[in-house]
């Protein structure tokens, strides 16, 4: 069987590393906010081009953090609308809601499945006040467009990076829009993955950092004084540490996935599936490689029946989640019809070239 994702294999490679950083964790006898999170910070920053990584314990903290942080800046008010692809995952979603805020969905394009720039100014309101940008699948969303109707319009852009860990603009930075704030997840199955929940904010933002800080903390600078009503979310100690192990391989590992990712749209040649758009820059980090057939879960059994385990990500739109019966009844096609044919194949750094060509071969025979 080739597995969707082998953690197991990816991680087996730092196993050693992984033990010694244990160690060392626990020697130090400090285990939340010590030094190995204070080392990536300074680290993911540098990587990410930023002056700034605060640690926190999740994805969607990072991004309820940001919106949190604004609202203390006075950028935001609570019941202020954020626009959102309408096909992202829920938690670019919930973190709108849970910082009291309004989400307003718009549709991708169907070409890269990211907000299409152009469908934007149409849900523009006066109580507009933010994008949230998702970068899904891995590729980076068409950042100039979405940069000139923010400053066009007075808004400002938080980046859901969950899936583009290193992604890289035509700036040439890791970060996509220097004057955004960006959250990224740690999740196992990400690019970058820990060995359990974890997640960073990066932003050149130095009094919304400062904030940030604090937010996590339980909205503390100083122990037992409380600035803020925060929450406790803080990068684990030891996750950090693993992610200090990685995050040198990262690039790498990403070149590794570009590279199964050309021989998939080289080779590849069956009219029922259609292909993931890339214009083989560096913008995209295949965190998923995700095709399209109308008869989906067909080709998705007929692949297990040939040892082949794929994902959907997602199978259910937002707007159609029992969570969310107020927007049950709304119509976005192009996210519905993505949403009905998507069909993820195994794409990572520890798949054999074999498993690639396998792979490739059952999918011309269908």
């Amino acid at each position: 069987m080739i597995s969707f994702l082998d953690l197991k294999k990816i991680n087996e490679p730092y196993k050693k590393s992984f033990q010694e950083k244990t160690e060392t964790v626990l020697n130090n006898g400090w285990y939340i906010l010590g030094k190995e999170v204070k080392a990536f910070e300074a680290s993911f920053a540098d990587y990410c081009g930023a002056k700034h990584c605060i640690g926190v314990g999740n994805g969607l903290d990072a991004l309820i953090l940001i919106f949190k942080a604004y609202i203390q800046l006075g950028k935001l008010q609570k019941g202020d609308e954020v626009i959102v692809p309408a096909n992202t995952y829920i938690a670019s979603i919930l973190a709108i809601l849970q910082a009291d805020l309004v989400p307003v969905l718009v549709e991708p394009k169907l070409e890269t499945y990211n907000i299409a720039p152009d469908l934007i100014q149409e849900k523009i309101t006066s109580k507009t006040k933010a994008i949230l940008v998702v970068h899904l699948y891995g590729q980076l969303a068409e950042m100039d467009a979405i940069n000139e109707i923010a400053t066009r319009n007075n808004l400002f852009i938080v980046e859901d990076a969950a899936q583009s860990h290193g992604a890289i603009s035509n700036l040439k930075s890791k970060i996509n829009n220097l004057k955004s704030t960006a959250a990224y997840s740690f999740y196992p199955g990400k690019n970058l993955g820990a060995l359990g929940d974890g997640g960073a904010i990066i932003t050149n933002d130095s009094e919304l950092a400062k904030i940030l800080f604090s937010l996590r903390n339980y909205g503390s600078e100083t122990k037992y004084y409380n600035d803020f009503v925060g929450v406790n979310s803080r990068l684990d100690e030891l996750q950090a540490g693993f992610l200090n192990v990685k995050l040198p391989n990262l690039d790498a590992e990403n070149v590794q996935r570009r590279t199964i990712a050309k021989k998939y749209l080289a080779e590849i040649k069956n009219e029922k599936i259609v292909l993931p758009f890339w214009n083989f820059s560096e913008n995209h980090v295949f965190h998923l490689f995700v095709i399209r057939t109308q008869k989906r879960n067909d080709l998705q059994a007929y692949l297990l029946e040939n040892d082949i385990q794929t994902m959907i990500h997602y199978p259910v739109p937002p707007h159609k989640q029992k969570a969310f019966p107020q927007w049950n009844n709304l119509s976005f096609p192009i996210t519905e019809k993505i949403h009905n044919e998507i069909l993820s194949l195994p794409i990572s750094p520890v798949l054999t070239d074999e498993e690639v060509s396998f792979i490739i071969e059952i999918l011309n025979k269908y």
